[in-house]
């Protein structure tokens, strides 16, 4: 496979890596915003897509955010790629401040108390509650016994008002980072249509003076023979 990594990595390492990148979370997104730079479409249509990969950070869809982005490219009528390196604005350094800040706003607009405390707990829901659904699901086809009070307490308290306050800073943030990167992408493309095309003059320069040089060779007389 061409895409196959040569060094297969173990479960942990996968994690790891994933948490904290080898070559740390500054140069992981230097590589992102280089790889956007460079995709073949226009300034708007990758600045919309890299929206709307922002803005799905800001939703409780974790570990469907590349669906989420997708499907928000889809219907902005932009860059796919460029959605799915958008999602990456969320990471574990960033996930926690998204998390509160789209919760407070979240029970602040529902008119409801938030929790202080799920800041340090936020992760901890979320696999709570796959650990729950996956009991629950297997409660089908065993002899295990539903119990569906503690999803009922995440939609009201995590889910629904992390849904609902995402939007506000989802579209502030997304908002921010299309009008900051419309200007940059153009630039960062006129500037290497420019250099690509120096280097194609450079090329064709060349090969005029070499084949200028083959002809100059070409047409010197070869002295003839003297008569015997």
């Amino acid at each position: 496979m061409v895409f196959r990594r040569r060094d297969r990595r173990s479960p942990l390492r996968a994690v790891a890596d994933f948490l904290w990148p080898r070559g740390g979370w500054s140069r992981a997104f230097l590589y992102v915003k280089h790889r956007v730079r460079r995709l073949p479409d226009s300034p708007e249509r990758i600045a919309r897509g890299i929206a709307a990969g922002v803005f799905t950070a800001f939703t409780p869809f974790y570990g469907l955010h590349f669906v989420v982005a997708v499907l928000l490219a889809r219907l902005t009528n932009s860059n796919i790629l460029a959605a799915l390196s958008g999602t990456f604005f969320g990471n574990p350094l960033t996930y926690v401040p998204i998390g509160v800040a789209s919760l407070q706003t979240g029970h602040w607009l529902l008119g409801t108390e938030f929790d202080t405390e799920v800041d340090h707990s936020l992760i901890g829901k979320f696999f709570g509650v796959s650990k729950d659904v996956w009991n629950n699901l297997l409660a089908l086809i065993s002899d295990r016994e539903a119990d569906w009070h503690g999803l009922q307490l995440f939609y009201n308290e995590v889910f629904l008002p992390y849904l609902i306050g995402g939007v506000i800073p989802g579209v502030v943030t997304a908002t921010v980072c299309y009008v900051l990167s419309v200007p940059l992408i153009r630039v960062y493309q006129q500037r290497r249509r420019s250099k690509i095309k120096a280097k194609f003059k450079a090329i064709k320069a060349r090969a005029k003076v070499e084949n200028g040089l083959s002809k100059t060779s070409i047409s010197i007389k070869v002295p003839s023979r003297k008569m015997q």
